[in-house]
């Protein structure tokens, strides 16, 4: 038995990650359209009926835009934490009860023989989370919308086989963009999002724990275009003298599109 990933979509427009195994699979995020999520899936030769839940990492839009319109199309539960529940639900449109799920951050639960736990991490949200997955001895993360690398993200997402990791923006970007100030201020802060820079050094720090798979992913469409980001983190590493795709394997979620489907056995 393995563990599949695949981003259906990644970036400042819209979210949304598959994750699946022999059992059934798990979207993470609808941040796109129900159309687009369903389309991808197919892509990527996976069945509706196999779709087993959605799971939500926070209440913003570019991440639970269609969580309800993909619930009530495929009949399937929406898993969230009480506040992220109470951030979205007047935005999602009527959800049936037995589809409503919640559980509390950091606590672990299966669906359909997959190990799921929920951390915090630091974005402006109700009660943000990222989420680690398991089967049997195969471990994928996912840790996007980050304001910095915290301790906690970094405990809980080392030794993972894969993990997707937030390559946001470029600073100085920011800094000229037409932005106004408080929202660069945002962007930037502790409860922003992760520069590419930041990206890089949070991933040499994952390699050292034994990570050896990065997919960069969440990438602003205002404020960086993927090979910035990849060239970025590439460099980071590079000084480090980490030999990327021999010590570690970079890739790119594209921010409306199929990334790379990673099959771990």
């Amino acid at each position: 038995m393995g563990i599949k990933l695949c981003s259906l979509a990644s970036g400042s427009s819209g979210n949304c990650i598959y994750v699946g195994g022999d059992d059934g699979g798990l979207l993470v995020d609808c941040g796109v359209s129900g159309k687009e999520i369903i389309n991808n899936l197919k892509n990527i030769g996976v069945c509706n009926t196999t779709v087993k839940g959605i799971l939500v990492t926070h209440e913003h839009s570019d991440h639970v835009r269609s969580v309800g319109i993909v619930s009530r199309k495929l009949n399937i539960p929406i898993y969230a934490n009480v506040k992220t529940w109470e951030g979205m639900m007047n935005s999602i449109g009527s959800i049936k009860s037995e589809n409503i799920r919640t559980f509390n951050t950091g606590t672990e639960f299966d669906i359909s023989g997959i190990n799921i736990k929920s951390f915090s991490i630091p974005h402006d949200a109700a009660d943000p989370v990222g989420y680690c997955f398991g089967i049997k001895k195969r471990k994928i993360s996912i840790a996007t919308d980050l304001g910095y690398f915290s301790d906690i993200v970094k405990q809980n997402i080392k030794g993972s086989d894969l993990v997707v990791l937030e390559s946001n923006h470029d600073v100085e970007m920011v800094k000229v963009s037409r932005y106004p100030y408080f929202l660069k201020r945002r962007i930037l802060g502790n409860s922003g999002h992760l520069s590419n820079e930041a990206a890089g050094n949070a991933a040499y720090e994952l390699l050292e724990s034994g990570v050896r798979e990065v997919l960069l992913g969440h990438l602003s469409k205002e404020n960086n275009f993927p090979e910035l980001a990849y060239e970025t983190v590439k460099n980071v590493l590079e000084e480090k003298r980490v030999k990327v795709g021999f010590d570690i394997m970079l890739n790119m979620a594209p921010r409306s599109g199929i990334s790379k489907c990673y099959n771990l056995e």
